[in-house]
């Protein structure tokens, strides 16, 4: 009787090690994890992106129409244009017709080597860095520039520091056509057409909304009386320039409204800053 019960408790025991090793292996598994790598969604609008220099450059989005480029360009460099406005008086619209039809909005071989928004060449008085770049001729000598922003003042320089430009500062600051005639009629560019472009981009994307900002349009047509501040009495440390820029006005505007024929101000001077009716 005992060894027929001892076989009886080996199989009982075996069966129970065959279960709990079946539950053992159940219970040990794990749910299965997936990462999901979900793409960034493309921006469309333009972002800022830094350039060599301390410029900031906004950049159009791939597969970007022509109109966004010059949109980017524009961005980029508005605000450059209507301070060389304040500080030398030509007009934000012109520069930045300028600088978009000969640098091709900013995507010219020239301007992506150079920095030279303007293709001014390297001429006698050039003593920075320069480039060689077919132009008219082969190999041609520009100027080159460390940022954008030196590109700009050379420009401002180059047509204020040169008597055959001088009389385009008789003209009015907001007349873009008189501009871009006389830039052709001075000799800046060789092409027929220079004016009639010019002035197509300026119309096309409105570029004398930014000379209207810098003479202060919006408040041209009110009264003197209307005016929080119709003079302004010169401290120390003042300049034009300065006092310009705080007012919203030309160093020209200043000095016609005050028959400065210098920038020089002194202490304790009332500068009007509205024509002064006779």
């Amino acid at each position: 009787m005992f060894q027929k019960i001892i076989p009886l408790l080996f199989l009982f025991l075996f069966l129970a090690s065959c279960g709990s090793k079946k539950k053992v292996a159940t219970s040990k598994r794990q749910p299965t994890e997936r990462v999901v790598k979900v793409k960034p969604e493309k921006k469309s609008e333009v972002v800022v992106k830094s350039t060599t220099g301390p410029t900031d450059v906004f950049v159009p989005p791939k597969n970007a129409s022509y109109a966004e480029i010059v949109g980017a360009y524009i961005e980029s460099y508005r605000e450059i244009a209507q301070e060389e406005m304040l500080q030398y008086g030509i007009p934000a619209s012109i520069t930045l017709a300028q600088g978009i039809l000969e640098s091709g909005a900013g995507r010219g071989e020239l301007t992506k080597k150079a920095q030279n928004h303007f293709g001014i060449k390297c001429h006698r008085e050039w003593t920075g860095e320069r480039v060689y770049h077919d132009d008219d001729e082969a190999q041609e000598c520009f100027r080159k520039y460390k940022d954008p922003k030196y590109s700009f003042r050379d420009h401002s320089l180059f047509l204020t520091t040169r008597s055959r430009y001088q009389n385009l500062f008789n003209l009015r600051k907001d007349d873009y056509k008189g501009w871009a005639k006389g830039l052709k009629k001075a000799g800046y560019a060789t092409d027929p057409k220079y004016p009639d472009k010019l002035i197509s981009i300026v119309e096309r994307y409105k570029l004398d909304d930014y000379d209207k900002a810098v003479l202060g349009k919006n408040v041209a047509d009110k009264k003197p009386t209307d005016s929080k501040i119709s003079t302004y009495t010169v401290a120390q440390g003042d300049t034009l320039y300065g006092l310009s820029r705080r007012f919203n006005i030309t160093v020209d505007t200043l000095k016609e409204y005050n028959g400065l024929s210098s920038n020089t101000i002194s202490i304790g001077q009332v500068l009007y800053l509205h024509p002064v009716d006779n």
